[in-house]
């Protein structure tokens, strides 16, 4: 359960299901549900709309019920520029949803921030969206405490997600907290400390990326460059009978900030394979273990 919606604790990432066959895709969708994974993650940028589009007919030839899915997309990028205008969230909401052929969006998210942003217009474009019934929950994506502060101000609902990225190799909104007061570089606040302020809001951090290193430089599993964190989840996840890649899941389902990892392979053999992350349980130790292992130093 997340914020009144019947979730999963794994999102399923639709970035690249744009051009897969829609019989593919629609293999893809029930092997997440098959593994109890209904929350699918979408933008209307992803493939230019050619994701929301694969999907949305991809659910219909599967004839899987409407209310089997928490359905969740983001507006805000155009091209050059961020745009969180009333027309162009109206605007994009009314495409998804034609896209994806669909009634309502599950959750709508503001995508990157929009520094000329005016709270008062997004809470206009945010009340007639729920009024009407195409959008039912609201988050942000990539937002800092102060950020979300002056465009609550004006809503009448709640913030109720932030996507955050955040991996093993990923691990700002940690190290801050862990280095408070210290004159080295893990102590700099690069985020206003938006974790402890998502869990003293009850906003569920979706983490973005959570097997990739850099911003799109590739994943971490099996990758020479953090050869001693390999070895270690390759030792931890032999010991718990699931793979590196479900046990990098589980470290970030541990956290108590109860966040929910996006998972966006297209493979559903390995969305199998990672739905396992949910039965693994994590000491402390452990976690800490592979922490240092993605070579962090505690103070």
């Amino acid at each position: 359960m997340t914020k009144g919606l019947q979730s999963s604790q794994i999102i399923h990432g639709c970035m690249r299901i744009g051009n897969l066959p829609i019989s593919q895709a629609s293999t893809l969708i029930r092997t997440a549900l098959d593994v109890g994974i209904n929350f699918f993650d979408h933008a209307d940028i992803y493939g230019k709309g050619q994701a929301e589009e694969v999907f949305g007919k991809a659910v219909k030839t599967t004839n899987i019920s409407r209310d089997k899915l928490i359905v969740q997309t983001k507006c805000g990028i155009r091209p050059g520029l961020y745009d969180f205008s009333k027309k162009h969230i109206l605007a994009s909401v009314d495409a998804s949803l034609k896209r994806l052929q669909m009634d309502y969006i599950d959750v709508l998210l503001l995508h990157r921030p929009d520094t000329l942003m005016e709270p008062e217009e997004v809470a206009e474009a945010f009340t007639r969206l729920e009024t009407s019934g195409k959008v039912r929950a609201f988050g942000v994506s990539n937002q800092s405490p102060l950020q979300m502060e002056l465009l609550s101000k004006s809503l009448d609902q709640a913030l109720l997600f932030n996507q955050l990225q955040f991996s093993l190799v990923h691990t700002g909104m940690v190290d801050g907290g862990l280095n408070v007061n210290l004159q080295n570089n893990p102590a700099i606040n690069r985020d206003g400390g938006v974790l402890e302020y998502c869990r003293l809001k009850d906003i569920t951090i979706q983490a973005w990326s959570p097997l990739q290193h850099g911003f799109i430089e590739g994943v971490f599993l099996n990758n020479p460059q953090f050869a001693v964190l390999n070895e270690e989840l390759a030792t931890m996840a032999a010991s718990k009978g699931v793979s590196s890649a479900a046990l990098a899941i589980a470290w970030i389902l541990r956290h108590p900030a109860q966040m929910q990892p996006i998972v966006g392979t297209t493979n559903p053999q390995r969305l199998q394979d990672i739905s396992t992350a949910t039965t693994v349980q994590l000491s402390r130790e452990e976690w800490y273990q592979l922490y240092r292992a993605a070579g962090n130093k505690l103070p």
